[in-house]
């Protein structure tokens, strides 16, 4: 199972990253969010991001052609959708990189449009990054690999990995003040049986 610590914001939050070693980080470009990043901000923070990390960028219902460039410049290596976009955005973009599209599951009927989604990887979430979880049972039976994501922190990341998802995205529930925490980054890892790189420079999965 891989894990997702999005929402990195400064070249300190890239530090910890690097010697945590997540699977993957985001970085938001939605304007709305207290995350985002300009594209030249985001370039200086992938240039220090282990070329072992892949950077995820996060957006919803924006101009293609600028996910298309951030990709080109190698800032971001998947792209994540959290809004209304149509398969025919989806197909043009994953031209370009493996695209993950975000669903707000709120019932059982939700997850049907995930099911059938042409995207590369579907992201079941309650909600656009309002850090609050989504009735769980209702993952029984879905039939795809899934993201899961949405109010996970370290004191549920055991039990979110008991779902045995693809992947876990994690954001608010790592952050103090709004702010990455390295030690919840480093605890929600741990809860999930994953530590830090050992001295020399291995890993502790």
């Amino acid at each position: 199972m891989q894990v997702k610590f999005c929402g990195l914001q400064t070249m300190a939050d890239v530090d910890v990253v690097n010697r945590l070693h997540p699977d993957m980080a985001g970085f938001v470009f939605v304007p709305e969010s207290s995350r985002c990043l300009h594209p030249e901000e985001a370039a200086v923070l992938k240039s220090r991001l282990d070329p072992g990390i892949s950077a995820v960028g996060v957006f919803a219902n924006q101009d293609p052609a600028e996910i298309e460039m951030l990709v080109d410049t190698g800032v971001i290596d998947m792209i994540q959708l959290h809004g209304s976009e149509p398969p025919e955005m989806i197909r043009r973009l994953q031209q370009k990189a493996p695209v993950i599209r975000a669903f707000r599951i709120r019932q059982a009927s939700d997850l049907q449009p995930a099911l059938t989604s042409c995207a590369d990887h579907v992201l079941l979430d309650a909600g656009a990054g309002q850090g609050r979880t989504f009735d769980w049972s209702l993952l029984k039976g879905f039939a795809r690999p899934y993201i899961l994501a949405g109010g996970l922190c370290p004191e549920n990341a055991a039990a979110a990995f008991a779902l045995h998802p693809r992947a876990l995205d994690v954001s608010s529930g790592i952050e103090t003040a709004g702010r990455k925490d390295p030690q919840k980054m480093a605890a929600f890892l741990a809860a999930i049986g994953i530590h830090e790189r050992d001295t020399e420079g291995g890993t502790g999965r």
